[in-house]
């Protein structure tokens, strides 16, 4: 009996043996499958990343704007809302292995093309090869519609722009104040980042402006006027709003300045527009010219504080190199041209305005 007990002992111990041994085979497989596994997905993950198309074919959008100090979840997050990534796991897990990853990511706007892989797209935002935007200025009135204007196309917005406008401290490090502001505009088609701020815009309009009077010897003629760059765009800006008709620009420019020399009232219409802000008017009246205000040129003598909305290129050239007669006065010719009558005398000036009012008249205008 004892012999048989211990073979019944002896095979238990056998059969344990082998249901351990099993057992381990089977976790050892398991532990291989899972390895197998994971390194088939990990060396998966760069091969998806690098051939397999990422970017849908067809974008609503190609530019992809990425905030000054945003965070990886929130380009991630600008991404999916895009539509520019498709699988966002693969992109993760790249945007990892490529140092991609930061804790503020690479700002800017990047233009991403359609069927990219992520590894391409990966490539481009780390890069920081930006598509610069186009801004245009043509002739704006007011600091507030340059702000607006500015905040389409550039990061900033239009309040941050708005209160560099008004800073006093930082307007006197350009020679600058609430007047003069607007001459720093020359209109003209910019290339901007997209990720740039309020005082970067500002010194690139700075530079822009000093680019200007450094060439075709603007400086010499403003100084030959007897006028700063200053003087000169203001008065542009009043040849600009005065008449469409760019041939008798250069005309009128001769006309305000012959009047500033004999220390005459320059009496022009746009300027009485500008003090009361009323620039839906179609005529000037007496509320216009009797409106009080440093910038109504029927009431004070001299060149206004500044300049009534930007000058273009042409109008500022205009000024410069005036026509040179000796004309004081011009009224509207009794058409539909929207050119001017010129006299050099009050007598010879009253006529044509007569002549103008009797064609109002039976206009019935």
């Amino acid at each position: 009996m004892l012999d048989q007990s211990n073979a019944i002992t002896s095979n238990l111990h056998v059969r344990k043996r082998m249901t351990i041994q099993k057992s381990t085979r089977r976790i050892i497989l398991l532990v291989f499958l899972i390895a197998s596994f994971v390194g088939a997905y990990l060396a998966w993950q760069p091969i998806k990343g690098m051939f397999f198309q990422a970017v849908p074919n067809e974008l609503n959008d190609t530019f992809v704007c990425i905030p000054t100090g945003a965070s990886f979840e929130e380009v991630v997050s600008i991404l999916k809302k895009g539509k520019f990534i498709r699988d966002e796991v693969n992109f993760r897990w790249l945007a990892e292995q490529m140092n991609y990853k930061k804790d503020k990511m690479r700002a800017g706007r990047f233009e991403v093309k359609p069927g990219w892989t992520n590894r391409q797209l990966i490539q481009h935002l780390r890069s920081g090869a930006q598509t610069p935007v186009k801004l245009v200025l043509n002739t704006e009135r007011l600091p507030e519609e340059v702000a607006g204007k500015a905040a389409r196309f550039i990061e900033a917005d239009s309040l941050s722009i708005l209160q560099l406008f008004r800073d006093q401290q930082f307007l006197k490090q350009y020679n600058l104040n609430d007047a003069t502001l607007m001459s720093i505009f020359i209109p003209n088609t910019y290339e901007l980042f997209w990720n740039t701020d309020a005082k970067a815009f500002f010194a690139r309009m700075a530079k822009e402006h000093d680019a200007f009077w450094a060439k075709d010897e603007r400086q010499q003629k403003a100084a030959n006027l007897g006028l700063n760059e200053a003087q000169v765009y203001t008065l542009a800006s009043i040849v600009e709003r005065e008449t469409n008709a760019n041939s008798e620009k250069p005309t009128i420019a001769g006309v305000y300045l012959n009047r500033l020399r004999i220390d005459m009232k320059l009496q022009a219409d746009p300027t009485c527009v500008f003090a009361t802000r009323d620039f839906a008017t179609r005529r000037v009246t007496q509320y216009h010219t009797t409106f009080d205000s440093p910038y109504n040129t029927y009431m004070y003598k001299g060149l206004p504080p500044g300049p009534i909305s930007m000058a273009s290129i042409p109008r500022l050239d205009a000024v410069l190199n005036r026509e040179k007669h000796n004309y004081l006065y011009f009224c509207a010719k009794p058409d539909d041209s929207g050119t001017h009558a010129f006299a050099e005398t009050f007598a010879a000036h009253k006529v044509n305005a007569d002549r103008f009012q009797a064609y109002v008249k039976l206009r019935g205008k």
